[in-house]
């Protein structure tokens, strides 16, 4: 038996596309359903009441923030209680801190660099500004 799989370059960029955090927080509806279950679980329909957007469309945005490690999904009975694992955010605090020390480097370097160049002026015999007489 021969079977054949027929596969485009979008199918395949769909099935090994990986949701990562900054994905996740790139849009702000996630961002906001992120800060209500940073303060406690809710289950779908009491997260969906928080917005004016549809249950179907808070579905997918939970689905995405699952996919992403953001949120964890478990159940109570009938109902699916979302949870927020704020763990992953250490990804975005990584990627910042490597950021912000480059940055503090430069600034650093630029606060060193006018004050040398304010005490030079200070120091020096020709006042820049003043008219001779």
């Amino acid at each position: 038996m021969v079977i054949h799989i027929f596969v485009t370059e979008r199918l395949l960029v769909l099935i090994f596309m990986r949701r990562d955090v900054f994905q996740a927080i790139a849009d702000p509806t996630r961002r906001e359903i992120i800060d209500l279950l940073a303060r406690n679980p809710q289950n779908l329909n009491s997260i969906a009441d928080n917005f004016s957007i549809s249950r179907p469309a808070i579905s997918k945005q939970i689905k995405i923030l699952t996919q992403c490690g953001l949120v964890t999904i478990s159940r109570r009975g009938r109902e699916h209680y979302c949870s927020a694992n704020l763990v992953k955010f250490n990804e975005v605090v990584s990627w910042i801190d490597k950021y912000k020390k480059f940055w503090n480097t430069k600034l650093d370097a630029l606060g060193d660099f006018l004050e040398k160049e304010a005490e030079a002026d200070k120091n020096s015999p020709i006042k820049p500004g003043k008219n001779e007489k």
